[in-house]
């Protein structure tokens, strides 16, 4: 029954997951159509890359015990080709000076995950070591990545627009976390199920960031329609005005 429950819950943190992962296509859509990266910025993706080759790296048989971590392999897997796609088409549309910065972020993180993949399989000889030194450094990703959205709250809070962070993106990084913080506590596997105490707080403080914001946007739509229609009426008493005047 343990088993069975946990797989479940395997499953279902895949699919909240993939449409965390799939949850950009609408981002990189209006870039493609665009072709300018605008305000948008790549570092949550960056960091979502190197948690997916952390992890992918963790549920394999080299490290974790078997397949007991397949969910976590597969659904890493797919991360890795999403984010790697976004990340192409982000440096591809990117300014100059856009991607230098992307450069600069993104050769640490392969540097760091080719470290991790070369002493985990050559200096450590057992699953237990293997398993807490990858998992340590999985857990340092994960939270980075959960704490990569500040950025983007910041920059809602500065110029008090939802523009540049995406409901869906808060919505599934919520329910994710949620999803994979029971499947590593009924693992009894602390480094999956740590990263996602974070993960939880954070995926609700976004969407209550996101709420606000969006109600002041709302709230203002109308008094601009107002604004248009008063300037409207305006214009038509001028033309009376000025109609009067003229026959008289």
């Amino acid at each position: 029954m343990g088993d069975t429950l946990r797989l479940t819950i395997g499953i279902l943190g895949n699919a909240a997951s993939f449409l965390l992962y799939a949850a950009p296509m609408l981002t990189f859509r209006r870039i493609l159509k665009k072709k300018t990266t605008e305000e948008f910025t790549c570092v949550p993706y960056i960091l979502a890359l190197l948690n997916c080759l952390l992890y992918a790296w963790y549920g394999l048989p080299i490290v974790s015990h078997k397949w007991e971590n397949f969910p976590v392999v597969t659904i890493n897997g797919v991360g890795i080709l999403l984010e790697s796609s976004f990340i192409l088409i982000y440096f591809w549309f990117a300014s100059p000076t856009g991607k230098k910065r992307v450069s600069l972020m993104l050769v640490p993180v392969i540097l760091l995950f080719c470290i991790t993949v070369f002493v985990s399989t050559f200096a450590l000889h057992n699953h237990r070591q293997r398993k807490i030194f990858v998992g340590s450094i999985g857990v340092a990703a994960s939270v980075a990545m959960y704490g990569s959205p500040l950025v983007v709250m910041k920059q809602v809070m500065q110029t008090k627009s939802v523009e540049f962070m995406p409901f869906n993106l808060s919505l599934f990084s919520l329910l994710a976390s949620a999803l994979w913080m029971m499947y590593g506590l009924l693992s009894r596997d602390l480094f999956i199920a740590s990263p996602n105490l974070l993960g939880c707080p954070l995926g609700i403080f976004q969407l209550v960031i996101y709420c606000i914001y969006r109600k002041k946007v709302i709230m203002e739509e109308p008094k601009v329609a107002d604004f248009e229609k008063n300037g409207e009426i305006l214009q038509i008493q001028e033309l009376i005005e000025s109609n009067v005047n003229g026959k008289t």
